[in-house]
């Protein structure tokens, strides 16, 4: 081939090439351009050819090109131009842009020319500068890094968590931020990200440290994303201190604990007391027993009084006690299961049937759920809510009890409705308390402990109860219970 074909053929690659490409002879002259760099700058070629090269830069260039030029000529190589700055070229207009720039060097019979590969990187700066936008106002700590895990860049909050100033971060391994007994293994757990990268949080299931400039480590969570930014793979570290979380965490498992303590404490002492009290009361019982059955002749009408006034206290003293004990003891040695709650209501009905005859109680059921709940929690609960509405039952009419249920968000909730006495507003959170009675022994049989008991199996099922209701006209005691 000779040299006018080789030319050609030369000529032809050039401008069939999908980038800019400008030829530049060893005295900073253009020898050639193709269309697509005429597009770029806005010149035609014959304007440009022939033109010294500092045309299309910028002014701040002009004067240290020549050397810049002398200097590649003298070891002309394949490379990137000006690289770890930025570059600027100027189109006809006046109008400087970002560009990347190539260099190849071509032997010809001439002598060495050099191609510039051009690119308008425009549109790149602009996704660059609003990637470093949204990273800086990230309001957690940021980092980003390559595949050697360089620091290539970090927001304002990265300085803050760490200590450390932006330059001193920015070219320096993530190791520099890992603490010495992981770092030795860290290299290897990123080479391991990068085999199959993609978004998740880093160390599920143990703990992670960051390295302070000071020294001091820090409890983190960090979150990894893979991504693709100039053809090149980086991760997007995003760092959270819970250095305050981890505090919390920890007043709340030592606040946790001393509550099981005392919670213990209580329960032994509840066991312990209702023994030690039980004791006596039940001595004081047979005590009297034996007075009336061998001294009963001896004994007047006012100490028989007095003594059956003894006894009745003693009673409902060791009632009182059984049922502080029965409250302590609920909801332990349960585990949830599967209950048919209208298995357990048919049951608790069926165990009341002696008072729910003699009160002539119609009792409705409607259909109820089958869930996970502490059935022998749940069948108290159903024989308290059910004996009370009978027990408070208006004197003027017969007793009617509803049951009833409905499906909510998050569980069900529950209604057990009556037309009973009904309770004044201002007393309806009263009821709930423990040995807390609205009425007289006289009046209604009990030691105030049914819907104490009723409250605590509800938040045993981290539900809750309460109650709507008006007097004379009836109560509905409402419970929800979530789904678990």
């Amino acid at each position: 081939m000779n040299v006018k074909h080789k030319e050609l053929s030369f000529q032809l690659m050039v401008e069939a090439s999908p980038i800019s490409l400008v030829l530049v002879n060893s005295y900073g002259k253009i020898a050639y351009l193709n269309s697509y760099a005429e597009k770029l700058f806005l010149y035609n070629k014959n304007e440009l050819i022939g033109r010294d090269l500092s045309i299309l830069l910028p002014q701040k260039y002009r004067s240290h090109h020549p050397d810049l030029l002398k200097d590649y000529f003298t070891n002309p190589v394949t490379r990137q131009m000006g690289e770890n700055r930025d570059l600027y070229a100027l189109k006809k207009d006046n109008v400087e842009f970002p560009v990347e720039i190539g260099l190849n060097p071509i032997v010809t019979v001439e002598g060495t020319l050099v191609l510039a590969a051009i690119i308008d990187i425009t549109e790149r700066k602009k996704a660059n500068e609003q990637f470093r936008l949204v990273v800086e106002s990230a309001p957690n700590a940021m980092i980003l890094a390559d595949y050697s895990g360089t620091i290539v860049m970090i927001n304002k909050q990265t300085e803050i968590l760490f200590g450390y100033e932006r330059d001193e971060l920015v070219g320096q391994k993530v190791e520099l931020l890992v603490p010495g007994t992981v770092k030795r293994y860290h290299p290897q757990l990123r080479d391991k990200f990068y085999t199959k990268p993609q978004a998740r949080p880093m160390g599920v299931g143990r703990d992670l440290f960051g390295l302070r400039k000071d020294g001091t480590e820090i409890p983190i969570e960090i979150g990894l994303n893979p991504l693709e930014k100039n053809e090149s793979q980086f991760v997007l570290a995003s760092i959270i201190d819970i250095t305050e979380r981890k505090k919390n965490e920890e007043a709340i498992r030592l606040y946790t604990k001393r509550i099981e303590a005392k919670n213990k404490e209580l329960e032994q002492f509840s066991f312990i007391a209702s023994h030690d009290l039980r004791e006596p009361l039940n001595s004081i019982t047979s005590l009297i027993d034996l007075l009336l059955e061998e001294d009963a002749g001896k004994v007047d009408a006012e100490m028989l009084k007095r003594l059956d006034y003894i006894a009745k206290s003693s009673s409902r003293m060791k009632d009182l006690v059984k049922g502080l004990l029965d409250y302590a003891r609920l909801g332990k040695n349960s585990e949830f299961g599967i209950v048919d709650f209208n298995e357990v209501a048919a049951i608790v009905v069926n165990d009341l049937e002696l008072l729910v005859k003699n009160s002539e109680a119609e009792i409705n059921v409607k259909r109820l759920p089958v869930m996970a709940a502490l059935e022998v929690e749940v069948h108290s609960l159903f024989q308290n809510l059910i004996s009370n509405a009978i027990k408070y039952s208006s004197k003027y009419r017969k007793p009617k009890i509803e049951i009833s249920a409905q499906k909510v968000e998050s569980g069900w909730e529950f209604a057990v409705s009556d037309n009973g006495i009904g309770i004044p507003k201002s007393q309806q959170e009263k009821i709930f308390v423990i040995f807390q009675r609205l009425h007289g022994r006289n009046e209604y049989e009990g030691i105030g402990v049914g819907l104490a008991h009723c409250r605590k199996i509800v938040e045993l099922h981290d539900g809750k109860i309460w109650v709507e209701s008006e007097p004379e006209k009836g109560s509905t005691f409402y419970f929800f219970i979530p789904l678990k």
